[in-house]
């Protein structure tokens, strides 16, 4: 008998979990779809497991927007997508104008700006010389990123999407030492990895392609650097 009773106990609870499985993943479905529907998106699908999500079914033009919408759902994990993509480029200003000169032109070169680099090492360099001109900043005690931060994420998302396809890379967030807990700096820098991972992930790399993690205030920064910041690494 006893036996038998542990079997059934199993079992009961075996179908309440798969229940419950069933409906987070009915709600989350509902969820995503009212706000790509909110957000005034061309019809497509998304489909759940457990709280991972994948799109498909979505315009090139809108699939990154789309993609950036579910992620922004409360309760999804991870979302991904599957086919075509536009990446969005960034906003650029106008060149300035200039007066015409009287002097003869310059003479003409035939030089071109050189290809993006293809091995480990020089994508690399390159984030870290993007990185140095240009840091990714947040707001102080946020995980809000300033509008010349925003741009600097956008802009090498732009560029990594151009790299081989078989690299991976991570998100490292770090928090200034304050006098907050070290749990709350952990969560800060975990937070600002995940708001720059949504920048890369919307912006033409694929979510498996990119991972996020935050230090909190465990390694401050060297040589002038803000502590409010994130690494970009190829892994």
């Amino acid at each position: 008998m006893v036996p038998i009773a542990v079997l059934v106990t199993a079992l009961l609870a075996g179908v309440v979990t798969w229940a419950q499985g069933g409906n987070i993943q009915r709600d989350l479905t509902a969820d995503a779809q009212a706000a790509l529907a909110q957000a005034g998106l061309s019809p497509g699908t998304v489909t759940f497991d457990g709280r991972d999500a994948t799109l498909t079914g979505f315009a090139p033009d809108q699939a990154l927007r789309a993609l950036e919408v579910v992620q922004n759902v409360d309760g999804v994990r991870a979302a991904q997508l599957q086919g075509d993509v536009t990446p969005i480029a960034p906003s650029t200003p106008p060149p300035p104008t200039t007066p015409p000169s009287t002097s003869s032109p310059p003479p003409t070169t035939s030089a071109t700006a050189p290809p993006p680099p293809t091995d480990k090492a020089g994508v690399q360099a390159e984030i870290d010389r993007m990185l140095a001109e240009a840091p990714i900043t947040f707001v102080p005690d946020t995980a809000r990123l300033t509008p010349e931060g925003e741009q600097a994420a956008r802009t090498v998302a732009i560029a990594l999407a151009k790299s081989p396809a078989t690299f991976r890379y991570r998100v490292t967030g770090h928090a200034a030492r304050g006098s907050g807990s070290a749990g709350g700096a952990l969560k800060l820098s975990r937070d600002r990895a995940r708001a720059v991972t949504r920048i890369l992930t919307t912006n033409g790399l694929t979510a498996k392609r990119v991972t996020y993690r935050g230090l909190g205030d465990t390694r401050p920064a060297t040589g002038g650097e803000e502590d409010r910041r994130v690494e970009i690494t190829v892994v």
